[in-house]
């Protein structure tokens, strides 16, 4: 159980894909400037995450066996595409103000290249499948983690009056690399307190 923990806890805040690993800015930058859009955002990531996992691991093992790994990313960014889509529709049809709130962010989850990240990642690192749809789960967690943080922080900045050559997207870059920076923080706590 430890171990789970430590990957989980690893995977959000000393190897957050956003803020450490510094993948999938586009949707953070685009969509946190709201708490709404940001918690949905964040929610999608989540899942198109684990279930991109659910489905990759096992076609992994599929292309190891069948000697295709040079087909990984191909395979990977079409389950993505698919897991995507299929949720669109499904926000479209239950949940149409998170969906129009989104916009043209939710389709780019297909390309984001943290979910495609994670995704190879649970390969590369050797994890067994429950520990993959944890990290999965915990890399989730952290980009949702990033979103929320992260549209707290641009609305204090939407009240700041910084000099003119900071306004707009500078202040929101230079918020970004120090909100980054914090994280920095937690490199070995979870080593020191899962004993991993």
């Amino acid at each position: 159980m430890a171990e789970y923990a430590s990957i989980l806890f690893s995977m959000i805040l000393v190897n957050n894909f956003v803020l450490v690993k510094f993948l999938g800015i586009c949707p953070f930058l685009g969509v946190s400037k709201k708490f709404d859009s940001a918690v949905g955002m964040g929610a999608a990531v989540t899942l198109v995450m684990v279930l991109a996992i659910a489905v990759t691991w096992p076609l992994q093992q599929l292309l190891d066996a069948w000697g295709l790994q040079y087909l990984q990313t191909i395979v990977f960014i079409l389950v993505i595409a698919t897991l995507v889509q299929l949720l669109e529709m499904a926000m479209k049809r239950f949940l149409p103000p998170l969906h129009a709130s989104l916009g043209v962010f939710l389709p780019l989850i297909t390309t984001n290249c943290a979910v495609l990240g994670v995704a190879i990642l649970t390969i590369d690192e050797g994890y067994d499948y429950p520990q993959a749809l944890v990290a999965g789960l915990g890399a989730g967690l952290g980009f949702l983690l990033a979103m929320v943080i992260f549209s707290g922080v641009r609305r204090t900045l939407e009240d700041a009056e910084p000099p003119e050559a900071f306004r707009g997207m500078p202040i929101t870059l230079i918020a970004a690399a120090i909100t980054a920076m914090s994280f920095m923080g937690f490199s070995g706590v979870i080593d020191h307190l899962f004993g991993a």
